[in-house]
Parts: structure tokens; sequence; C-alpha cells
């Protein structure tokens, strides 16, 4: 017997030499076998043959059961495997890019500094912008140009005759439409391929708990009360803001996140002008372009951030004179007393 299995395991080995199928291999073996048992059952006792198969057909038997048991065992652990395998949750996969969208961001994947893994990158994000207005406009349709892919936007004001001497994402038939509802249409019918969540309310405390929802944060406002209260509730969330201001023909801009080491916005503007110290828009004027240039700037910022692309303005102030085209960028140091992010040192 022992010679049989010898025999058995050298067939085994020389059609694994020879790549000869597994299943193949198995069905030589247990034809192989079988004739053993055969030769076993027929023979008589003492022939010579049956001496060589192994006289004894118990001891056939005997390994017959234990080679069905393991193959039964076998049999069955595999099938609970693959039972088990089959109801558990797959887990999600990033959605690959279609051809329409590849051709869409060719520009961008050709960068070296973006290239596929930014591109993906860019649309895996999902960025805020608090301000549907001169600032938020520009922003909002160069993050949909470059495939962000969930794009928030919160504001409170409709459309409004006056808003479109700047505010290009509005148009002339959307007067009187909630500035969110306006911007949601502009961006789905530059980029089909994003997602847009519109809030059509102001930021406040009551609304501040969307931030856990976002990535990054765009702070378009138009007011000191919102850009203090967006600065505050995006470093106690830990969200990065990129936050910028505009007047008349200058505009400033930078990236705050204190929660890996840089200012916060109130690091640098510690106190708040009085009212009336500090004209609006609407009371002082500001030239049509500038907002496109510094808002421009805020979804630039985004990108890189969001790819790690480049240097950005992390820990910088970037300050745009547009009436004398100067542009000036001053370094900014967190305040240790600061209210709001001295706890993060």
């Amino acid at each position: 017997m022992i010679g049989i299995l010898l025999l058995m395991a050298g067939l085994w080995g020389l059609g694994a030499v020879f790549r000869t199928p597994r299943r193949a291999r198995l069905w030589a073996m247990a034809v192989l076998w079988a004739a053993v048992g055969l030769g076993l059952a027929a023979l008589p006792a003492g022939h010579p043959l049956r001496t060589v198969l192994g006289e004894d057909l118990r001891v056939w038997g005997a390994l017959t059961l234990l080679a069905l048991l393991g193959l039964g065992y076998g049999l069955l652990v595999s099938r609970l495997k693959a039972r088990a395998e089959s109801t558990q949750p797959k887990a999600p996969t990033t959605p690959a890019f279609s051809s329409e969208e590849l051709n869409r961001y060719a520009r961008h994947i050709m960068l070296r500094e973006i290239g596929g893994p930014g591109q993906k990158a860019l649309k895996n994000a999902r960025v805020l912008v608090i301000g549907a207005g001169g600032l938020g406009s520009p922003a909002l349709l160069y993050l949909a140009a470059a495939g962000v892919g969930c794009i928030g936007v919160m504001d409170g004001d409709v459309v409004d005759a006056s808003n479109l001497q700047r505010q290009i994402i509005h148009k002339d038939k959307g007067i009187g439409l909630a500035k969110v509802q306006s911007a949601r249409e502009a961006i789905l019918d530059l980029n089909p391929y994003v997602t847009v969540r519109p809030y059509q309310r102001r930021f406040e405390d009551q609304t501040a708990s969307v931030l856990q929802d976002y990535d990054l944060v765009l702070d378009g406002s138009d007011n000191f009360d919102t850009r203090y209260l967006v600065n505050k509730k995006a470093a106690q969330a830990g969200v990065p803001l990129i936050s910028a201001a505009i007047t008349q023909w200058e505009g400033q801009i930078s990236l705050y996140d204190p929660a890996h080491g840089t200012p916060c916005y109130e690091c640098i503007f510690p106190d708040r002008p009085a009212p009336g110290l500090v004209p609006t828009c609407a009371e002082a004027g500001v030239a049509a372009p500038l907002p496109g240039v510094i808002g421009a700037m805020m979804a630039m910022e985004a990108v890189k951030h969001l790819t790690g692309a480049g240097l950005t303005l992390r820990g910088r102030l970037l300050i745009h004179d547009a009436l004398y085209a100067e542009t000036r960028v001053i370094e900014i140091t967190r305040r240790p007393d600061c209210a709001v992010c001295g706890a993060h040192q």
C-alpha cells in the first residue's frame, strides 16, 4: 500500500511539473485508487498482484474513508467561507472618472502638481462657501469647474438688480430668486458632475454645525459679525478656513488653519471695527472685477490646499490693491492670548 501511495504522489508531482490542471490530476488519482480497491476485492488471497496492492481490503477502505472525510470537510469550509464573504458589506469605493470627466479635467490632470491623484482628491472633497455674492460667485464657479465633488453654498439673500454688477453667478432673469438656488442652477449648468447643497439661511450659531460636514470652508461674507463667527466655529471644528474681504479697490485673503499651527482670523484682527467705521460695498462702492480677482484667488487656494500643490497662503496674508496694480504678501503669526485659537497652541 505504501508503494501505491508513493506512486500517486509521484504522479501528482509529475502532473504539477507539466502544469496539468488540478481537477484532471484529482480525477486520475481517484481512478487509480478505485482500481486498487477493485483489485483487492477481485483478486484471491495470496495473489502476487494483490500483495503489491496491499493485501488487506480493510486498510484500503479505512484510507478511503479518511480521504472522503477530509474532502468533505474542505468543501464545507470553502462553502461557509464563501457565504460569509458574500454577506459582509463591501467597503465603499470611490467611483472612477467617466470618459466625459477625464476629458473635462484633462488640463488639470496634465499638471504635474495635480495629476490624477489630485483630481481624485478634488472629486472627493467637500467645500462649503458662505456667501453667494461678489466673492462667492467666482469662487463657486471655479470650484465647480475644477471638479470639487460636493459644494455647499450658504446665503440667506435673494438676487437683486444691484448685485449683477459684480456677482457674476447670477443672471438678470434670476432677480428675486434665492441666491443659493440661482447659484445652484449656474453651477450645475457649468458642471453636472458635482453635487450642490444649497442652504438658504444666514450663518449663525444655530446653523454652524453644518461645518462638520465639510473639509474646507470659504468665507465670502460681507459683514464682520459673520466673519468673526465663521472663524470661531471653523477653529472649534478644526476645519481650515479661506477668508477674504474687499472694499472699493482693495482686497485681502488668507488661509487660516489653527488646528495645524497657523493663526486664525481673530489673531490678525483681534478687535472688530466700530459700526460704520468700515463702510460696506453698498455704502462705499466696489470695482466690478475686484471680487472676481479675489474670489478666483479663493478658489485657487482651495485647489492648492485640497491637492497639496504649491505653497498656499497658510500663515500669510495677501493684500491686493487693484487701483495701483500692487500686491503684497506679509507673514502673519499666532497671538498667544487669542480668545479663539489660543487653546490650540
